[in-house]
């Protein structure tokens, strides 16, 4: 399956990929620097650079700054990464910033439940996201 993650609620679109993950699926994700996360944007950034700084430089927990390493990590969070199945499920997950070569011709789907509405005012992408937190490479 692969999931196109433009304009999609990165919380929500995380919980059906994890649940598809858990039932053996292989999910690739991709344009995942084009998924958003909804509130606040000082509160959003405020967030994530309280969880960078709480990591050690030497000893870590380290915690992604790439678009798609910060999708990977918010899936993993709906998962139970540390018991086997989780881990498991967590190998078949693959994101990707744009879209490769090998997926284009590809048909690419979206979850409708996670789609962006008029309502959500306030939002960032994960692109501005991984910006602003220093990533060197957070897509085009």
């Amino acid at each position: 399956m692969i999931i196109n993650a433009e304009n999609l609620i990165l919380g929500r679109m995380s919980t059906v990929i994890a649940k598809k993950a858990l039932l053996g699926e292989s999910i690739d994700v991709v344009n995942a620097e084009k998924a958003v996360i909804v509130g606040n944007k000082v509160n959003i950034l405020e967030n994530y650079l309280n969880k960078i700084r709480r990591g050690d430089t030497m000893y870590g927990p380290y915690f992604p700054r790439t678009p798609d390493r910060l999708v990977r990590r918010a899936i993993r969070g709906m998962l139970p990464h540390k018991q086997e199945k989780g881990k498991s499920a967590f190998k078949r997950i693959r994101c990707y910033i744009g879209v490769p070569e090998d997926l284009k011709d590809k048909k690419l789907e979206t979850i409708d439940n996670a789609k962006l509405s008029k309502r959500h005012i306030n939002y960032m992408t994960v692109k501005e996201l991984s910006k602003y937190m220093g990533a060197k490479n957070y897509g085009s």
